[in-house]
């Protein structure tokens, strides 16, 4: 399936929007599905355990076996958002390492499952280009990045981008 991807419009009449989506500590695919008023189509453009990662990560989750993930959220043939994530494998429910593997359905759905407070936390630049060597259009200004925490530790990183399908969804 072939879906549009665009930057998130500049224009002064969708800056509330992107404070918005940039402050939530809810799940972003919940949000996203109510903006756009469908379920989100998840589109996994890479999945693979690694051993090493950019120092960010290392520092905010710990841990010495994740699983990176790059995933694009789309509905209605555009782009919604583009996902960058780290699990720290010896974090995770073995359901949930499953489910991931399988790559079909969107993390939030999946951590809706376990408890969880979302934490901001700084990028990096290296983070940040993985995310733009899988995607393209860099957009620093429409992105986040932010890790789970469970009650126990912390279980994954995650660096996403707004994209200008959701002002079209509306």
């Amino acid at each position: 399936m072939s879906v549009e991807r665009r930057p998130f419009p500049t224009g002064a009449e969708h800056a509330a929007l992107l404070r918005l989506l940039l402050a939530l500590d809810g799940s972003t695919t919940r949000t996203c599905e109510a903006i756009v008023q469908a379920p989100m189509q998840i589109e996994l453009l890479c999945q693979e355990q690694v051993h090493a990662v950019p120092d960010a990560v290392h520092e905010h989750l710990g841990g010495d076996t994740w699983l990176l993930r790059v995933t694009a959220m789309h509905a209605h043939g555009q782009v919604m958002m583009d996902n960058l994530s780290f699990t720290r494998l010896d974090a995770v429910p073995p359901w949930f390492l499953t489910q991931l593997h399988e790559g079909k359905a969107p993390i939030g759905h999946m951590l809706q499952h376990v408890f969880v407070r979302r934490e901001p936390v700084p990028s990096s630049a290296r983070l940040e280009g993985l995310l733009w060597e899988h995607v393209g259009q860099p957009d620093r200004r429409a992105s986040r990045c932010y890790r789970i925490v469970t009650e126990k530790k912390p279980l994954m990183m995650i660096f996403e981008t707004f994209r200008g399908g959701l002002v079209d969804a509306q």
